[in-house]
């Protein structure tokens, strides 16, 4: 039995050649990865001596020969095929392990020229991946570190690796050499010419919406459960960006639900710059506040709506210190987010079990997510949509009540108070982040009642006023898209609120516009919808 091993990542290779030739496999290798594997203490066979041809042109030529593709393509259940190697005197290759040249890394340093990234694309690894996948049936191909273990085991089989094994393992194989070429691709598109000569230029902004969408993400751990417990699930991630990088500091293991209600919370806290606390149920934000300190912010937020809050996800915009902890620990909470803890914070934390502490600090994703694609799955179809941006509200309003700004029109008669202008505001960053219909009622520094995902607004309205725990009188209100008659404004009148956002743009505009000067409610229209389904 042989084995072919050439590989750019070096990790547990010994450890993994060892196994196998304990197995009884002669072990094939080239260049760089035989010199590891000889001073491991193994024998080596030089893919040079398998050929007969040394290798030529700096290594761009060493295992593109038959010597080493028949081993590799004849199927074992072929008499033909296998007469034909026997004829050339060629063996079979039974396992090959190979990872590309690291071309990502070379791309991502700046200084590297042209003619050094033409280099670094791999000629021969990605025929030898393409031909051991394409052969499953009769070759293991290993791709991954990751999973030389599990291989060795699979190894050890009576009857050897399974064939569901073995295709897992070449779909992992043909998606590394995609991934590859990818990167490649994208990455000689920035090249300029000029004069003849390759100079790198800024990488090229991909479109939203291109012809062929190629989603290339890795699992990172398999997950709790999904929706629901008898459902499977998984977090795949590229990188460590947002929940990419995320750390499960603490409790229970996650599931597909408790990421959703997770990833709602940081994008809602990402519009705040003050000290702010989100509390999340099912995707929709049922208590936010900010403060000048993180603590006084999480019992505000907690106390829009604490029947809702109960059995919550956290949502913070600052490192938790201890008093913070201690208030979130004095009911039960499923999960915190946030981008650090303090080592107080951990131990009181900690006297939770089941309460998962999960760190990540989005800060550094915003860039990111702001020109990022959102995919989501429909029944045999995707779709794709950029990222929605609040970004009417990025600024404070107000200042100049006559002139609040560029996307802002006041389009009743009383114009907002500096306090109505800063409730208005807050109302409607939280808005966006509520599923429509919405009717967000806020004060200048928390929410105080949302109604969430009705089927008409003017149920938003009521659904907002009967869950609301203090007077309305005085709130701002917020509605994630235009009024179609009046009666949502009324309803909105009827709570007391006296002053409105909304986007505007309704054929009875005119009808609203009046109601709302009928009760002396001040209204702004931003121009955007912010609907969320």
């Amino acid at each position: 039995m042989r084995a072919l091993l050439s590989v750019s990542d070096k990790t547990n290779l010994v450890d993994f050649a060892r196994g196998l030739a304990a197995r009884g496999y002669e072990l094939v290798s080239t260049g760089g990865t035989a010199r590891v594997l000889a001073e491991g203490g193994l024998t080596v066979t030089a893919v040079s001596t398998v050929t007969g041809f040394p290798e030529m042109m700096d290594g761009r030529v060493k295992t593109l020969h038959p010597a080493v593709h028949g081993g590799i393509l004849a199927r074992r259940d072929r008499p033909d095929d296998l007469r034909a190697i026997e004829a050339q005197g060629i063996r079979p290759i039974d396992v090959v392990v190979v990872n590309l040249y690291p071309f990502a890394r070379a791309a991502a340093d700046p200084d590297t020229t042209v003619e050094a990234l033409i280099e670094e694309i791999d000629i021969g690894g990605p025929t030898l991946v393409r031909a051991a996948a394409k052969n499953f049936r009769h070759v293991v191909v290993v791709v991954d570190p990751a999973d030389y273990r599990a291989t060795l085991e699979q190894l050890d089989r009576q009857d050897g690796p399974g064939v569901d094994y073995r295709l897992s393992l070449a779909c992992k194989a043909f998606a590394h050499t995609r991934s590859y070429d990818d990167t490649i691709a994208g990455t000689l598109s920035s090249v300029e010419v000029t004069d003849g000569s390759l100079s790198r230029g800024a990488p090229p902004v991909e479109p939203l919406a291109p012809d062929t969408l190629v989603l290339t993400v890795g699992r990172q751990r398999m997950l709790r459960y999904g929706e629901n417990p008898h459902q499977t699930a998984a977090l795949y991630a590229d990188g460590a960006v947002g929940f990419g990088g995320a750390q499960v500091v603490q409790g229970k293991e996650l599931s597909f639900t408790n990421l959703l209600d997770l990833d709602a919370a940081v994008r809602l806290m990402l519009e705040f710059e003050e000290p702010a606390a989100v509390v999340v149920k099912h995707m929709n934000p049922c208590g936010v506040a900010t403060a000048t300190s993180l603590s006084e912010a999480y019992v505000t937020a907690r106390e829009v709506d604490p029947l809702s809050a109960f059995g919550g996800i956290v949502g913070l915009n600052r490192p938790v210190d201890r008093d913070t902890a201690i208030a979130i620990t004095s009911t039960f909470i499923e999960a915190v987010v946030a981008p650090a803890a303090d080592a107080e914070a951990r131990t009181v934390f900690a006297t939770k079990k089941n309460l998962r502490l999960v760190l990540v600090d989005c800060t550094s994703a915003v860039p990111d997510l702001r020109l990022a694609r959102e995919v989501r799955s429909i029944l045999g179809a995707i779709l794709v949509q950029d990222y929605d941006r609040v970004t009417e509200a990025a600024a404070p309003w107000g200042g100049n009540a006559a002139h609040p700004g560029p996307e802002l029109r006041v389009v009743t008669t009383r114009h907002p108070t500096e306090e109505e202008w800063a409730a208005l505001r807050l109302a409607w960053r939280v808005c966006a982040h509520v599923k429509s219909n919405a009717v967000v009622f806020a004060a200048a520094d928390r929410i105080a009642a949302i109604g969430a995902g009705q089927t008409s607004r003017v149920d938003a309205v009521k659904v907002a006023t009967m869950k609301a725990t203090t007077d309305l009188s005085g709130t701002a209100a917020a509605s994630d898209a235009f009024f179609p008659f009046r009666d949502g404004l009324d309803a909105i009148a009827a709570a007391g609120a006296t002053a409105v956002a909304q986007p505007g743009g309704s054929v009875r505009d005119a009808e609203v516009i009046g109601a709302a000067n009928e009760h002396s409610i001040a209204m702004v229209f931003t121009g955007r919808r912010h609907f969320r389904h």
